[in-house]
């Protein structure tokens, strides 16, 4: 069966700091691939703050390229909205029985996992892995043995600091995937922060 990452985000833009953590994971956690699920509307984030569904689904395909373990995919732009982490894999694994679908969340969603839509399904049903991020401490009840703290290496670039970045002039084309830098400034500025 195949281990599939699910690194479902806004990718509002998918910057260098996304690529780095899903190339560790395929290498350090032995998951067969990465899928990069664009989602169209995040319950927690206003839908004003989002650059064009259509156009974060193709600097995602941009930045991942040839890549044979990424996939970029807009498999949440056919659910229903808004859309949740819990639909998306049970939907996922309907679709797709061959595979084993492992959730990537940041430390920080964690520390909200409460306010998520069915968190116990969530927390019982499907492995989960959650990278660190400064400034949030991650404690796993042993209830839940298939979610795991994985020691990815911290990044902290983020897509708001970019979008602020370039909003106040800053040159930031090294946060961002070189295949992207030419949709990324225009598309981007003047967005809320």
């Amino acid at each position: 069966m195949k281990r599939t990452g699910i690194f479902s985000g806004s990718f509002n833009p998918v910057h260098i700091g996304h690529l780095a953590l899903a190339n560790w994971l395929c290498e350090y956690q032995e998951l067969d691939e990465v899928w990069f699920l664009v989602t169209p509307q995040n319950p927690l984030k206003k839908q004003t703050e989002l650059i064009d569904d259509t156009l974060r689904l193709e600097m995602v395909k941009k930045a991942v390229g040839d890549y044979p373990k990424f996939i970029a995919s807009d498999f949440e732009f056919h659910l229903p909205k808004p859309t949740y982490s819990v639909h998306t894999l049970q939907a996922l694994r309907d679709t797709y029985p061959g595979n084993s679908f492992h959730f990537i969340m940041g430390a920080d969603n964690w520390s909200l996992i409460e306010q998520w839509k069915d968190a116990r399904i969530l927390l019982n049903e499907y492995p989960i892995f959650i990278y660190p991020r400064l400034g949030y401490e991650v404690s796993i009840p042993a209830c839940y043995p298939n979610i795991r703290k994985v020691d990815a290496p911290i990044i902290e670039i983020s897509s708001s600091f970019i979008r602020q970045s370039v909003n106040e002039g800053k040159d930031v084309r090294f946060f961002i995937p070189e295949p992207i830098r030419g949709y990324f400034p225009g598309c981007i500025l003047h967005l809320p922060l």
